[in-house]
């Protein structure tokens, strides 16, 4: 079995993210492979994919290295997301297909169901699948693809605090889906732009400070690699 170097990369980022390897540490192929279960060469071939997308940095006699991001490089990335996750949404109310819209209301509804109940940490995962799925109504494969790193680097760089009102903040997701299922482009914009204002913030950085707080150490992790359709 032949593990493709994408399923290594999302189990490798998805460590990054969750905190299993320390800023600035070093990233071995050797080690990787071996906890990942797989070769050195789609060790390799992800951590290319990493550096590329700033989870990685190549030193001169340490190798592959965790990137520490500045402070300023952190605000960029909110930055960002505020001003183009209104534009997937106006091109999701042009580009949507039937499927994504079943989706969304439905993670509307649920979303709206817990946050009546007062069930945070159900409400987080659904808040990032409802901006994943929204992200993929857009019509745009390097949008989307754009989007889905900013999410994943947000989320390695930040903390985000549980909404004061999570009810309103469902019903903000529930307009931005009206307005897209009605194709009324300019309101799921203006929407959008009003909702991710008011969830930035919510953001507190993880590591503040240039180089990050070193307080927090490695923890471990058993994170396996997806290879689910992978073929034999």
């Amino acid at each position: 079995m032949r593990i493709p170097a994408h399923s290594v990369c999302t189990a490798i980022r998805d460590d990054i993210v969750a905190g299993v390897y320390e800023r600035g540490g070093r990233l071995t192929e050797e080690l990787l492979a071996r906890r990942y279960g797989v070769s050195r060469v789609p060790v390799r071939e992800a951590l290319r994919t990493l550096e590329a997308e700033g989870f990685v940095v190549t030193r001169r006699h340490a190798g592959a290295c965790v990137a520490e991001p500045t402070d300023q490089e952190a605000a960029d990335l909110l930055e960002m997301r505020m001003l183009l996750e209104p534009l997937g949404a106006a091109r999701a109310a042009q580009r949507r297909t039937a499927a994504h819209l079943k989706v969304l209301r439905g993670l509307v509804r649920l979303g709206q169901e817990r946050a009546r109940r007062g069930t945070g940490e159900d409400l987080r995962s659904l808040g990032g699948w409802f901006h994943e799925t929204l992200a993929q109504s857009c019509g745009s494969p390097a949008l989307t693809s754009t989007l889905g790193q900013l999410r994943h680097k947000i989320a390695w760089m930040y903390t985000v605090e549980v909404p004061a009102n999570p009810v309103e903040s469902w019903a903000e997701h529930g307009g931005i889906v009206d307005a897209v299922a009605r194709g009324d482009s300019e309101r799921a914009r203006a929407l959008t732009a009003l909702h991710a204002e008011r969830a930035t913030a919510a953001h507190r950085l993880r590591f503040p400070g240039a180089g990050g707080d070193r307080a927090e150490r490695v923890r471990t992790s058993q994170h396996a690699v997806n290879v689910s359709g992978v073929r034999h």
